[in-house]
């Protein structure tokens, strides 16, 4: 069956949240992103996301708060468990293994190969989907844990087999999603806190 990639593109989007502060609220009841998070709120967020945090990230939460400044927030939103000013995670993808680059690297040559003439505007429109169906799915299963500036961002993996590693978001240079390495070894949340939560690749 063919896919109706502008359509499939559409419903991935609606997986991204824009989450604010509602003044009234705050006035009301204080400022959710204030207080300390306890092992009943994170096992509530773990099922409200239906994932199982990283042992480094959920301990970094019940010993030291949710980040504050430094990376962003987890809380409860309106709508629900989330990362406060994170409109950059797909929420629906979230439950989905992180895949490395090298599982669709291929297929991602092939889709630039093919790509139709503007004029063909239907077709173009159509590709153009398929284009962004696939940078949806390259950061599956990844919370976008800290923007970086000029479109970089700092993700750290909470499903499939890379769980707990931290990955840089380059896409916005080199078109690239790299992995945070140290000492030859994958950058754990531990390590990258530990260094100042500034490393990237290169």
């Amino acid at each position: 069956m063919e896919i109706g990639w502008t359509s499939e593109y559409r419903r991935l989007m609606g997986g991204h949240r824009h989450e604010v502060l509602d003044p009234e609220a705050v006035r009301r009841y204080g400022n959710p992103l204030a207080r300390r998070l306890t092992e009943a709120d994170v096992r509530e967020a773990e099922s409200d996301l239906g994932i199982t945090f990283p042992a480094e990230y959920r301990e970094h939460l019940l010993r030291h708060g949710d980040g504050g400044n430094a990376f962003r927030p987890l809380w409860r939103s309106p709508r629900g468990w989330c990362w406060y000013g994170d409109a950059d995670t797909n929420y629906d993808l979230l439950t989905e293994p992180f895949p490395h680059p090298d599982t669709y690297r291929a297929y991602e040559d092939e889709l630039d190969e093919r790509e139709p003439p503007r004029e063909d505007a239907e077709a173009w429109e159509a590709w153009d989907a398929e284009c962004g169906v696939l940078q949806e799915w390259k950061t599956a299963g990844a919370v976008h844990i800290r923007e970086g500036g000029c479109g970089f961002g700092t993700l750290l993996v909470v499903t499939g087999p890379h769980r707990g590693e931290m990955w840089f978001d380059g896409r916005a240079t080199c078109d690239r999603i790299l992995p945070l390495r140290l000492g030859g070894r994958p950058v754990s949340f531990a390590d990258w806190v530990g260094q100042g939560m500034n490393m990237v690749p290169w």
